[in-house]
């Protein structure tokens, strides 16, 4: 049973405990049955007090009982995600210590089967739903479904824009600005040495790994690694922008054929997160390049294989994502929800910062 009615139904409880002090005798018996009625009415008042302590405390009760416990529907976009792994078992993790019944949905990238997956939870009844859409296309259907079943809402790691978002009261985004990401990515190449031009040539040349083009992530990320770059008074050329789905495999395979086709021409090497960073990683090392010294790597997340990169002067950088503080986060609102909170349209964003990571710093991230 949801809390909200649970507590109404104790309001009511409370209600018709007061009424009966509205019930009183005719004036006719008002001479020879006064004391009587002052007996009952103060029996009345007594009993409607006590009534409405009791309503009180266990109305309170029934709010604590949200930070105890609950159950909770989580929706991630896909299992086999390495950032999102660190992220889910970090959302558990909270969650579990925190009283909550907990149950994750692996979305497999496919919003269809997603959507059925939120229907399901809605239909158990969950009394909070923590949401990674598979696709920020899918965002306006998806807040139009918990809107109307009236469950509290967090959306991770996948923002929709303050306009859609604006449809639900009850529904708040956590997660950072990936624009953020994208201009330290641009920043870690010009603290370099050259500042990205290794040729000298007066430009500098890269080849860009992005996500999924649909997620507004992989767009921030890539527009604004490039626009530090540009507003540092540096000339670019974009040699390749290839579409690497966030996957390990395709970061290699993009980095092997670019490298293969444009070969010492390439000078930066873009990735929107750390496994395609890995991947593309394996191609240059395969063809004999050596990072920081004839080319550059960087990557997002700061996964633990990456800081390992890093400190070994493998990746020029990566920037931290950090899981574990938005998951904090998400569970905080989420708490904020229950508790009666809603969101002004345009304060539906709570956003935890972005970290570069260097060969300077990496050892305070593992």
């Amino acid at each position: 049973m949801r809390l909200t009615r649970k507590v109404m139904a104790l309001a009511m409880v409370s209600t018709m405990a007061v009424s009966l002090t509205a019930c009183g005798g005719s004036k006719a018996a008002e001479t020879t049955a006064a004391p009587a009625a002052a007996e009952t009415t103060a029996a009345a008042t007594e009993a409607a007090t006590e009534a409405a302590k009791e309503a009180e405390t266990t109305a309170a009760a029934a709010e604590e009982s949200v930070a105890a416990g609950g159950n909770i529907g989580v929706c991630i976009y896909k299992f086999d995600d390495a950032f999102m792994t660190t992220y889910r078992n970090a959302l558990q993790e909270i969650l579990e210590g925190k009283g909550y019944t907990v149950t994750f949905m692996d979305g497999k990238n496919d919003q269809a089967e997603q959507n059925n997956q939120i229907n399901n939870f809605i239909a158990q009844g969950v009394d909070a739903l923590i949401i990674n859409p598979v696709m920020t296309s899918a965002a306006d259907q998806i807040i139009a479904t918990v809107k109307d079943a009236d469950i509290p809402t967090v959306l991770i790691n996948r923002e929709p824009t303050a306009e859609q978002m604006s449809a639900y009261e009850k529904l708040v985004y956590v997660g950072c600005d990936a624009r953020q990401s994208g201009t330290m990515q641009g920043e870690l190449i010009l603290e370099t040495e050259t500042k990205g031009d290794i040729n000298g040539d007066g430009k500098i040349s890269y080849i860009m790994i992005q996500g999924d083009p649909e997620n507004v992530d992989a767009q921030y990320r890539t527009e604004f690694s490039v626009k530090a770059l540009t507003d540092a008074g540096m000339e670019v050329e974009q040699l390749d922008l290839q579409r690497g789905d966030w996957d390990r495999n395709k970061g290699q395979e993009i980095a092997q054929n670019d490298l293969a086709k444009f070969g010492d021409e390439i000078e930066v090497v873009f990735c929107n997160n750390d496994d395609m960073a890995i991947g593309a990683l394996q191609a240059i090392q395969a063809a004999g390049r050596t990072v920081n010294k004839d080319i550059y790597l960087v990557g997002v997340d700061a996964l633990d294989a990456a800081l390992n990169e890093v400190a070994a002067g493998n990746m020029t950088g990566t920037v931290l994502n950090d899981a574990n503080g938005q998951a904090e986060g998400a569970v905080e609102a989420m708490e904020a929800l229950l508790g009666g909170k809603t969101y002004a349209s345009g304060e539906q964003s709570i956003y935890v910062d972005y970290v570069k990571v260097t060969p300077e710093n990496v050892a305070d991230f593992q």
